[in-house]
């Protein structure tokens, strides 16, 4: 994609269950396995840093590798939801299956949180904002 000139990549899978790119002032969460309790504080703690080091603005979280998500995953969403608002930023969500889109409408998410097909739709759609 022509927009993602500034792209760096800043973690490879391992512990913390995700893979996270920077495009501009947007951090990419490309999450790998369920998010739940058993992984939900590495990848809380390091999106954190990252926000706050390079001054992300947008937050993207990839659903394509999760099947579950509990409690702790919606904790997860908040919370960098909260940290860019503030800024004037939007967080959203891409490649949502079935059982976590179901607990994304329940809990109330997608009132304040957007839902995007694509990584580069969501991407697109915050270069907007």
């Amino acid at each position: 994609m022509q927009d993602m000139k500034k792209q760096s990549k800043v973690s490879k899978a391992g512990e913390e269950g995700a893979v996270f790119d920077i495009v501009e002032r947007c951090l990419v969460v490309r999450l790998n396995s369920e998010l739940d309790h058993h992984n939900a504080i590495p990848i809380r703690e390091k999106a954190d840093k990252l926000i706050e080091r390079n001054h992300i603005k947008h937050i993207i979280f990839d659903f394509s590798g999760v099947n579950f998500m509990d409690s702790a995953g919606i904790g997860v969403i908040m919370g960098r939801y909260k940290k860019v608002i503030f800024i004037g930023g939007k967080t959203a969500v891409t490649c949502v299956n079935t059982s976590v889109d179901r607990i994304f409408r329940l809990s109330g998410l997608y009132k304040i949180i957007d839902k995007f097909e694509t990584v580069e739709d969501a991407l697109q759609g915050m270069q907007t904002v």
